[in-house]
């Protein structure tokens, strides 16, 4: 019922956009120079017809991150989640620190060997500065960008102060703690009740995959994706969307103008009576917003 190279307690899913996006992951050997291995990488693919999405998740996530947004935009378009190098079900190579570059060039060679055509990329959290770095650096594969209450123009992760030995540890284990992971779980919504043990089993399963402490403190130490200044973001040619929480208790709120003033064809939306996840509090709105845009010229 489930892909095997998931951990067992995937079976205690019990809402259906969950269970059904879980059905439909899979893996492929990406081949890369960063290692002589090909680098197992976790994906979802569904959907046919237009330029296609790429789903780009956010920090200490996966693609399940995407389990109510994909559906949704597939039922229009062909439509690509992935997890990135160091973070999800994709495999942590021994050697392979997942940095950006890393990042960044996996994310390369997965769209070379899948997708090989210009995408509309969508990043939410840490995934729009993967997303905004990835456009920066190969502007003719990214036919236009989408950033969800995005991560980019703040410094590094707080976690940074407290990876270094024997704290590194200690930082992942405080980050594994259900009911600190609880907390964080609840602070991403507004409607708390949406926090449920389905939302939490989803923000936890990666976990279980072995070296995720490991590439967790060595992304951490690699400093992340250090903000972005203005002049670099107005090095963006491509008609920007950028979608927002109106009640954004992760990032706040005052990001949201700041990147519609630094990304020269940028429009801001305002997600209403939401916090920092739309697509997973807010999935038909921000489908919706999504699909439009796909479609203005």
């Amino acid at each position: 019922m489930f892909p095997n190279f998931l951990p067992t307690t995937v079976s205690q899913l019990t809402e259906p956009t969950s269970i059904a996006l879980v059905q439909n992951i899979e893996q492929i050997a990406i081949a890369t120079p960063l290692s002589t291995q090909p680098i197992t990488t976790t994906y979802v693919h569904q959907g046919t017809g237009g330029t296609p999405l790429l789903l780009i998740h956010g920090f200490d996530s996966s693609v399940l991150e995407f389990r109510r947004l994909l559906p949704l935009l597939a039922v229009h378009h062909e439509t690509w989640a992935v997890d990135l190098l160091g973070f999800g079900f994709t495999d942590r190579l021994a050697g392979v620190p997942p940095d950006k570059i890393a990042i960044k060039t996996h994310l390369y060679h997965f769209w070379k060997t899948l997708i090989n055509q210009p995408v509309i990329l969508v990043g939410a959290s840490m995934g729009g500065a993967s997303a905004i770095d990835f456009t920066l650096t190969y502007p003719e594969l990214v036919s236009k960008l989408i950033l969800i209450d995005s991560a980019g123009l703040a410094g590094t992760s707080p976690l940074g102060k407290f990876i270094f030995p024997p704290l590194d540890y200690w930082a992942t284990e405080f980050l594994r703690n259900p009911r600190i992971r609880n907390s964080i779980c609840r602070a991403t919504y507004k409607n708390k009740e949406l926090a449920s043990v389905d939302a939490q089993l989803c923000a936890a399963l990666h976990l279980e995959i072995s070296s995720w402490s490991q590439a967790l403190i060595a992304f951490t130490k690699s400093g992340g994706y250090n903000a972005f200044g203005f002049k670099k973001l107005s090095e963006i040619v491509q008609q920007t969307l950028i979608l927002w929480g109106d009640s954004d208790k992760i990032l706040g709120t005052g990001d949201a103008k700041r990147f519609e003033r630094a990304i020269p064809q940028s429009k801001l939306i305002w997600i209403q009576d939401c916090g920092h996840v739309p697509h997973l509090e807010k999935p038909q709105i921000t489908a919706q917003h999504i699909l439009d845009f796909h479609h203005t010229l």
